[in-house]
C-alpha cells in the first residue's frame, strides 16, 4: 500500500483554510473556533516563526487571553520543557483541554522578558528547529503548551487546532495563540466571537474545516493483510484495512484490476449486522450488499468497501435501542434524535482514502445516497455515474425506506 496522501484537497479555490494559510505565511493572524463546542470560545493563531512584537501586542491588547505557544512533544523533550505540576507533584492543568508546560524565557537577547518584543524573541527561540535546552531559561513570561502530534484528529484541543493550522500554512509546527475575552473578561463565544473577528479583519476557520483538510490531504488508512475469498458470486480478493485514527478494521472485496483510468464499479457499504448477517427485514442493507457483490461479479471488475460503522455510525447497542423506539412508533430519524444521537454519523472520507490506495480515481457508484456521492467527490474521487441500488419494498421495511427518501434525501424512485 502506498503511504502517499490522496490528491484530493477540499481547499480548492478561496476556502478559509487556503486564505488563513496565506495570511499566516505573511505573518498575519486567523481566528479558530469549534461551533460544536462553543463553551471553549475561540483562539487567535499566528505562526510562531512569524510572531513579532506587533503580534504579541495585538494578542495582549485585543484578544486579552493568556498568550501561549503550542509545541509538539519532540520539541518539548529537546528543549527540556516539563509539564507544570502542582504542590502535590501532580501535573497541573490550567484548563481541561490544554497541557501546560513550564514557562520559559530566551536566555539571550531579552531584558525583563515581559515586553512584547521580549516575548516575541522568546517565541522565536521556541520556533527555531535548531533550538536547544541552553537557549532557554525557566521560569519565564512565555507559556508553552503541549500539542498531540496527531493534531485535532487525535485530540481536539486548542493547541492541536493551532498547530494544525500552522502546518497547513507550511510553517514550522509551532503556533502562537490566545483565547479571546470580551469586555466583561469572559470568553467570547458564538455570534459575538464572529463579530469580534470580523471587526479585526480576521479570517475565521472552524475546527471541522481543519479536520476535513487533514482527511483530504493525508492518508490515515493502511492495509494489514489480504487473501482470496470465494463467495457464491465468485472469488474475490479481500483486504483488511485499519483506520489509524481509531484503529477500527474495515474490509475491501475487489475483483479484477483496480488501477485503471476507466471508471470502476464501486459500492461503499456500511456495516449492518442485523441486516447483513441475520437478514433483518427492517432494512434493505443485506439485499443491497448481496446485489452489489452480484453486480461487481457480473461486471468482472469492481470494489465493495465494507465500513465498520454500524447503525449509520451510532453502534450496535444504540441501534437496538433505536429499534425499541421504532417498535413504539418512531421512525429511524425520530428514534436517533430522541436518544440524542446523530441522524447519520457515517464517514465516507475513509472510503475515499481506501479507493486512493487501490488506484481508483473514477467510479460508477452503486448508491441511492447523494451525500455519499458528494463526500467522495470532495475527497478527489470522480463519480462519473450513479448506479441505483434499489431493493423492492416489503411490508416490513416500507416505512423505513420512505423515511430514508423523505427525511434523508435518498434517491428511491420505487418507494
Amino acid at each position: 500500500m502506498s503511504d502517499h496522501p490522496p490528491s484530493a484537497n477540499p481547499d480548492r479555490g478561496d476556502s478559509p483554510i487556503t486564505r488563513a494559510a496565506d495570511v499566516l505565511r505573511k505573518g498575519g493572524l486567523a481566528l479558530v473556533h469549534d461551533p460544536a463546542r462553543p463553551e471553549r470560545g475561540g483562539i487567535v493563531v499566528a505562526g510562531a516563526s512569524r510572531t513579532s512584537d506587533d503580534t504579541v501586542n495585538f494578542l495582549a491588547t485585543h484578544a486579552r487571553g493568556l498568550t501561549a505557544v503550542a509545541i509538539l512533544p519532540d520539541r518539548a523533550e529537546r528543549l527540556g520543557l516539563a509539564p507544570q505540576r502542582g504542590s502535590d507533584g501532580a501535573i497541573a492543568l490550567a484548563s481541561q483541554a490544554e497541557r501546560w508546560l513550564v514557562t520559559v524565557e530566551a536566555r539571550r537577547g531579552v531584558s525583563t522578558g515581559i515586553s512584547a518584543a521580549d516575548r516575541a524573541a522568546t517565541i522565536q527561540v521556541l520556533a527555531r528547529a535548531d533550538a536547544r535546552l541552553e537557549d532557554l531559561t525557566t521560569p519565564g513570561h512565555v507559556h508553552p503548551t503541549l500539542a498531540d502530534p496527531g493534531g485535532v484528529l487525535f485530540r481536539n484541543g486548542l493547541s492541536e487546532a493551532a498547530v494544525d493550522l500552522v502546518r497547513a500554512a507550511g510553517l514550522e509546527p509551532v503556533a502562537t495563540f490566545s483565547q479571546v475575552l470580551g469586555d466583561d473578561g469572559e470568553l467570547l463565544c458564538g455570534a459575538a466571537l464572529g463579530a469580534w473577528g470580523a471587526r479585526h479583519g480576521l479570517i475565521e476557520v472552524r475546527v471541522a474545516e481543519l479536520m476535513a483538510h487533514r482527511m483530504a490531504t493525508e492518508s490515515f488508512v493502511r492495509q494489514l493483510s489480504q487473501a482470496t475469498l470465494p463467495t457464491r458470486h465468485g472469488e474475490f480478493l479481500v483486504r483488511a484495512y485499519e483506520n489509524r485514527l481509531d484503529h477500527r478494521q474495515h474490509l475491501v472485496l475487489s475483483l479484477g484490476e483496480t488501477r485503471s483510468a476507466d471508471p470502476i464499479l464501486v459500492r461503499i457499504h456500511s456495516e449492518c449486522l442485523t441486516g447483513d448477517v441475520f437478514h433483518s427485514l427492517r432494512c434493505d442493507c443485506g439485499p443491497q450488499l448481496d446485489e452489489a457483490l452480484r453486480r461487481v461479479a457480473e461486471a468482472g471488475r469492481g470494489v465493495v468497501i465494507y465500513l465498520r460503522q454500524e447503525g449509520r455510525g451510532i453502534g450496535l447497542l444504540d441501534k437496538i435501542r433505536a429499534y425499541a423506539l421504532q417498535d413504539d412508533g418512531r421512525d429511524t430519524v425520530e428514534a436517533n434524535l430522541e436518544l440524542g444521537l446523530p441522524i447519520d454519523g457515517r464517514d465516507y472520507g475513509l472510503a475515499a482514502q481506501i479507493l486512493h490506495t487501490l488506484g481508483v480515481r473514477r467510479v460508477r457508484l452503486l448508491t441511492n445516497n447523494p451525500d455519499k456521492i458528494q463526500t467522495i467527490t470532495d475527497f478527489g474521487v470522480d463519480v462519473v455515474a450513479r448506479e441505483p441500488l434499489e431493493i423492492a419494498a416489503s411490508d416490513d421495511n416500507r416505512s423505513y425506506l420512505l423515511t430514508k427518501k423523505e427525511k434523508l434525501g435518498h434517491l428511491l424512485g420505487d418507494v
